[in-house]
């Protein structure tokens, strides 16, 4: 084999290793529905949740009042790029739901901070 396949070879093998490292570090699916909890059901308190997509990692903090969410409070976010995401806890707020649209430009940050605050209200897990 002449230097020239070997060094061929060797840059094929690279780039296909790089490219099985890419596809095997992708995110994992995010979905979020309403009816993993019932605010009906949920006792005032605060409630955490969190969420790791192996790409953003989430923890929430959740506080329900009278079967109402008043406030979700990021605890931790590491995102990248996605911290314009952050302002999606204000639409949990106002609907009352993970069913919000995601933030332009930081959709994985967005469907990992709805993940996280789903598992704070499904999972019921108060703090205080």
């Amino acid at each position: 084999m002449t230097k020239k396949k070997s060094i061929i070879y060797i840059a094929a093998i690279i780039v296909l290793g790089l490219a099985a490292l890419v596809f095997l570090n992708l995110p994992k699916p995010i979905t979020t529905s309403d009816s993993s909890f019932n605010l009906a059901q949920i006792s005032s308190g605060t409630y955490t949740g969190s969420y790791d997509n192996g790409f953003v990692k989430v923890c929430v903090e959740v506080i329900v009042e009278n079967h109402t969410i008043v406030e979700v409070r990021l605890l931790e976010h590491d995102n990248g790029l996605g911290s314009a995401a952050e302002p999606i806890t204000d639409m949990v707020v106002q609907r009352q739901s993970v069913e919000v649209d995601s933030i332009s430009g930081a959709t994985t940050s967005s469907k990992t901070i709805l993940k996280a605050v789903e598992n704070a209200l499904s999972e019921g897990r108060e703090t205080k």
